[in-house]
């Protein structure tokens, strides 16, 4: 039987607004679920959560949210194709620096012949329908991480490779690799021409360009051209919301 609810997909020419999750906690996910953003990312590479609460996280939140987006900790097909087959629609590959290692995360997202992901998607056709082989290249997504020096020079190389439609910005490798130290230099010619330089590329390809941001950053990241901006993380709002309550208690 297919779905009868299949999950919409990132595209060139509207604005989406996403959460990173970085806490193994199903409760968290679900209640970030249910406000409204436009994706969730869970964060396997950088975040606490482990393949063993993968699954759970991926329940607790797929009955409110369409795009559910893994980053996974390296461009691994085996990591990849078991991220897919537990139901994520997506999934954000860092440190990808060239066309090849492009090509090689989307094939790894693809069955063949237009990749090499192994069949046997064991609960993405349970959510998906039974014809999920059939169906995953009309919705699954790609999406390499464009932060290193090597990446930003091969941008227009990667841009071009046949299933790349979304990339994200890693804005504080890049600035790491820039010789600018972690974080965002917003006012540092070199980080801002590396992102005026990604997102015009993205233009010209019709690729949805991302970034890492939060919610102070997301008004001149959208102004600036991104699309997929992430505009907070789980354990960031909830440090910050703990913050308030304890300081304007304390200090009225």
């Amino acid at each position: 039987m297919a779905s009868e609810r299949l999950p919409a997909t990132l595209e060139s020419g509207s604005r989406y607004l996403g959460c990173w999750l970085k806490l193994p906690s199903t409760v968290t996910a679900e209640a970030a679920s249910l406000l409204g953003f436009d994706y969730l990312c869970i964060d396997m590479q950088h975040g606490l959560i482990s393949p063993h609460d993968l699954v759970p996280i991926l329940q607790a939140t797929q009955r409110a949210m369409q795009r559910m987006i893994v980053r996974v900790p390296d461009n691994d097909p085996a990591i990849i194709g078991w991220c897919l087959d537990a139901g994520a629609t997506a999934v954000v590959v860092p440190l990808v620096n060239s066309a090849d290692e492009a090509d090689a995360a989307v094939r790894a997202c693809r069955y063949p012949p237009a990749g090499h992901r192994s069949t046997g998607p064991t609960r993405a056709a349970m959510v998906y329908g039974e014809d999920y082989v059939a169906t995953a290249a009309s919705f699954v997504q790609c999406i390499p991480m464009i932060e290193t020096p090597s990446a930003l020079e091969s941008i227009n190389e990667i841009l071009a490779v046949p299933g790349v439609n979304v990339i994200y910005v890693g804005p504080s490798d890049l600035s790491m690799g820039l010789g600018l130290g972690p974080g965002n230099h917003d006012g540092e010619p070199n980080f801002d021409e590396a992102l005026a330089r990604i997102v015009d590329a993205c233009k010209r390809h019709g690729v949805v360009p991302g970034i890492h941001a939060d919610a102070t950053l997301a008004p001149r990241r959208l102004d600036q051209g991104f699309e997929m901006v992430t505009v907070a993380d789980d354990l960031g709002a909830m440090s910050g919301a703990l913050a308030d309550a304890l300081n304007g208690t304390r200090h009225p």
